[in-house]
């Protein structure tokens, strides 16, 4: 066997093993996520099961599957005799659930000054370094997700980290929505990461506390600015 032919066969392993390892509605939910977080698929729209299975190259069960499982994460909300639809979050909602992530960023952000490498540090700093590149909001997006995400799992507090991420699943769409049109994208929100990560750089727990909940904060104003009328925003 080549060398070309040994690595064509160990990515087709690879394909094999990751369809093995996910049920097929798993695949979906996967692809689904992807883009309603992408904006393909925005707040508020109908998600069509025939479309998308046709678009997906499945049946419609695995479909059927992967929206029971979007219901139960928070992304999609299921009426009768209706259909399905990407959740719209009301303001009240919205300041609730911005109230409940500040301080589960306050528990991992404490927790992480505490015992946080300096590799965990030098990671983190790539990841802002590499937002910093980004031109639009489809590469800063995901990659704003999994910032905050590790930090959360580098904390280790697995409870924690399956809470946090319920939480996030029901504020992306808001997130999102504060980063596009609330000038968030490579501007303010990323000195704010930059903020956090210098105070776990000096592991000062304080520091890196006060800097993770005015990034929270400041990512509601964000969000409320999307909202505002245009009067209200124009100084």
């Amino acid at each position: 066997m080549t060398a070309g032919t040994a690595i064509g066969a160990h990515k087709a392993l690879s394909a094999i093993e990751l369809v093995q390892s996910k049920s097929l509605g798993a695949l979906v939910q996967d692809a689904l996520v992807r883009m309603i977080l992408a904006g393909e698929i925005g707040a508020g729209e109908k998600l069509n099961e025939v479309a998308l299975a046709t678009r997906l190259g499945v049946s419609r069960g695995p479909v059927r599957e992967a929206f029971r499982a979007l219901v139960e994460a928070g992304l999609v909300r299921q009426e009768k005799n209706r259909g399905v639809f990407v959740r719209e979050i009301q303001p009240e909602e919205a300041a609730e659930l911005y109230e409940l992530r500040a301080g589960l960023d306050e528990l991992a952000g404490r927790a992480l000054a505490g015992h946080v490498t300096d590799a965990g540090i030098a990671e983190l700093k790539a990841m802002v370094a590499e937002m910093d590149r980004t031109r639009s909001i489809a590469e800063y997006f995901p990659l704003n997700i999994r910032f905050h995400d590790r930090i959360v799992d580098m904390a280790g507090n697995r409870q924690l980290l399956a809470v946090y991420r319920r939480v996030m699943n029901e504020m992306h769409l808001l997130r999102r929505r504060g980063l596009v049109f609330g000038g968030g994208m490579r501007g303010m929100s990323n000195v704010e990461h930059r903020a956090i990560v210098a105070a776990l750089s000096r592991r000062d727990a304080n520091a890196v506390v006060e800097a993770m909940r005015r990034h929270v904060h400041a990512g509601h104003e964000r969000l409320l600015l999307t909202t505002r009328p245009a009067a209200a925003t124009a100084d």
